[in-house]
């Protein structure tokens, strides 16, 4: 299939997914809604659907005063040529005034007046004695409960075509009965997938995050000449934009921007089979999500072209069945989107899905807390290849986790989901013995997938070196035997090798340093937390839950002077125990040991069993937990609560008696 360059560019359904206006701020998802919606693409050619998994009448009156907004911001951006156009961005930035005409100067002002107004009415819809819901128009949640609602699809706004500048807004509540799973994202993906298909049915579909907004105008045309630029669709199903921040801390001391990862196992898997999906800031193919051309891993059958059964695959909607035959047909006709209403409410039922293929091989794949990553997988699993994009300056913009407690709420979810997909049927060990998943890009996925397990090994290495002091015995040679040097040659070649990769990405030796500390940290709590969830769910005593990071406030600094950017903070979670057990227990041992010596003479002369070797480890580990040593004697956020130092030291006791009695 062949485009003309500018003319026959394909229509493009968008989606945005927020789930919580606690968590994620309505003015977050407006900003990323508005840079949407005011890309240099034809506006009657985009669909911008909205799901808002809380039901919230907040999030559908931001989106209502946005659209309001936007009549004029999407001018104003085209009009001069904006490149960054998330308000908050374009206008908490610098702009030289004073080399602009007046016309511009006096837009600005106006432009900037309006947002600062929309932001006002946002915030005062968001309190709690809102008087939203006495409006006729928000009178349908009044009665609501955010897990047991029908579902709500509200067109807010319908391009009428050219010369229309505003792209169609619709907003999308899928139904919720508290005995049906909803699937979390992954269920919200495919209702929005659905409703599209029913409504606008573009060809191609970008799904971003709440809070990734649109960075650079020309994404969409970055996107098609890759989707449109391959002689068949399998070696394009999806084109994969990297996720970048713009809070992102100097030196990453949280250790969750993961430049070095995506610049080396990223752009690795990249040159294989293509890049993994990463959950957003994606273009996708429908009809690839749909399952189509016929693939003979799906359940698709065809007759003279006909769908056997495709109630058992796609639903009982005739609408949705009729548009699957003539993907990017419905946006181009001359109809009103007012007129579909009816059949998305009917494909966003909470039971629409049952007895289909949706969740299984069709659409966003469900069984996983990282359902981005099985997606891709699956995609990939086809034969199909994917494709990487990244532009100057970078099209997608996101909010990374700005305190240790989100980082490692994050890091606990996508632990839990890595390892749920490695021990389903679709391991990509598994799925390159049966499937035409490629060996090396199975390897790429398997490196990542067992982030998880690395917490057991790595917490058991870092108790050897205290259980050997506090026991007298040893693990490694002592520093006077040739031996010695297997060891520390080890451990330099790895520290060295892994410097030397930051380095070539670009980063500092500070990153280099802050992220292997991470690591360390992220391995003994939040990863440990995710085996632990993901072992009791294998043995069916839990479910693994989806755990959502929340969104920092656009203009929210909650008086954190910059001297305390980046320090980590402690809150009462129990994800932070083991850590703090380990500080506690590696403290005693270090304090232990540099007794003997000065009692005994130097480790190495005075007899007992263990050597420098482990005293030298132990430190290491407190140099590499120091945020937690900092957090013994710290106050207030950044000191450990005391609850959970009186859990680690009942811990680190009953370690200590282990160690006398082996």
């Amino acid at each position: 299939m062949a485009y003309d360059r500018v003319q026959d560019l394909p229509p493009v359904d968008i989606f945005v997914t927020t789930a919580d206006p606690q968590l994620e701020p309505p003015m977050v998802t407006v900003n990323t809604v508005l840079s949407l919606l005011a890309v240099d693409y034809e506006a009657h050619k985009l669909a911008c659907y909205v799901s808002d998994d809380a039901g919230s009448p907040v999030t559908l009156y931001s989106l209502i005063q946005a659209a309001e907004f936007g009549k004029r911001w999407v001018l104003f951006c085209k009009k001069y040529e904006v490149q960054v156009r998330a308000p908050f961005r374009y206008f908490g930035a610098q702009v030289p005034l004073d080399d602009t005409s007046l016309e511009f100067q006096q837009e600005w002002q106006d432009m900037k007046n309006e947002y600062d107004q929309l932001n006002l009415r946002v915030e005062e819809a968001s309190k709690p004695d809102t008087k939203l819901l006495d409006s006729k128009e928000f009178s349908i949640f009044a009665t609501m409960k955010r897990d047991n609602h029908e579902s709500i699809v509200k067109v807010i706004r319908e391009n009428k075509g050219p010369p229309d500048e505003l792209p169609h807004l619709i907003y999308v509540a899928r139904e919720k009965r508290p005995k049906h799973p909803h699937h979390y994202k992954a269920g919200a993906m495919n209702v929005l997938t659905r409703v599209s298909g029913v409504m606008t049915n573009a060809p191609f579909m970008l799904n971003v995050d709440c809070d990734m907004f649109v960075n650079n105008p020309q994404t969409f045309h970055h996107a098609m000449c890759l989707l449109l630029g391959t002689k068949t669709e399998e070696e394009c199903a999806f084109v994969q934009f990297p996720q970048k921040f713009y809070n992102g801390l100097k030196d990453d001391p949280f250790g969750n921007q993961l430049v070095a990862l995506h610049e080396t196992m990223g752009l690795g898997m990249v040159g294989i089979q293509g890049p993994a999906y990463s959950g957003t800031g994606c273009f996708h193919r429908r009809k690839i999500i749909y399952g189509l051309p016929n693939d003979q891993d799906l359940p698709v059958q065809l007759q003279n072209g006909i769908l056997v059964n495709p109630d058992q695959v796609y639903g009982k909607s005739l609408e949705l069945i009729n548009f699957i035959y003539s993907v990017g047909s419905t946006l181009t006709a001359k109809h009103s989107i007012l007129d579909s209403l009816d059949a998305a409410h009917k494909v966003a039922d909470c039971d629409y899905e049952f007895m289909t293929r949706w969740g299984i091989n069709i659409g966003w794949i469900y069984g996983s807390a990282t359902e981005d990553v099985l997606t891709g997988l699956t995609i990939q699993s086809r034969g199909y290849k994917t494709m990487y994009c990244d532009p100057d300056p970078p099209s997608f913009l996101g909010c990374a986790p700005p305190s240790g407690p989100l980082t490692a709420t994050q890091m606990k979810r996508w632990a839990t989901g890595l390892l749920e997909i490695l021990f389903s049927a679709r391991s990509p060990i598994i799925l390159f013995l049966t499937t035409k998943l490629h060996f090396r890009q199975s390897l790429g996925y398997t490196w990542v997938l067992v982030w998880g397990l690395r917490s057991v090994p790595e917490l058991c290495y870092s108790l050897l070196p205290p259980y050997c002091i506090l026991s007298n015995s040893a693990f490694l040679p002592k520093i006077d035997q040739p031996a010695w040097l297997l060891p520390i040659s080890l451990f330099m070649i790895y520290n060295f090798y892994t410097l030397y990769e930051y380095l070539q990405c670009g980063q500092s030796m500070r990153s280099w340093w802050n992220n292997q500390r991470a690591s360390r940290i992220n391995s003994s709590s939040a990863w440990l937390f995710g085996f632990i969830c993901v072992i009791l769910k294998l043995l069916g005593l839990s479910e693994t839950v989806f755990e959502l990071t929340r969104k920092e406030n656009l203009d929210s600094d909650d008086g954190v002077v910059d001297e305390e950017i980046g320090r980590f903070t402690f809150d009462e979670s129990p994800i932070f125990i083991p850590a703090t057990t380990l500080v506690t227990v590696n403290l005693v041992a270090v304090g232990l040991g540099f007794v003997r010596m000065i009692w005994a003479g130097p480790l190495w002369m005075s007899g007992v069993e263990y050597g420098a070797g482990e005293l030298g480890c132990c430190v290491w580990v407190l140099l590499m937990f120091r945020p937690f040593v900092k957090g013994l004697f710290g106050k207030g956020k950044y000191g450990i609560p005391t609850r959970t130092i009186w859990k680690s030291t009942g811990l680190a006791l009953a370690f200590f008696s282990f160690c006398l009695r082996v």
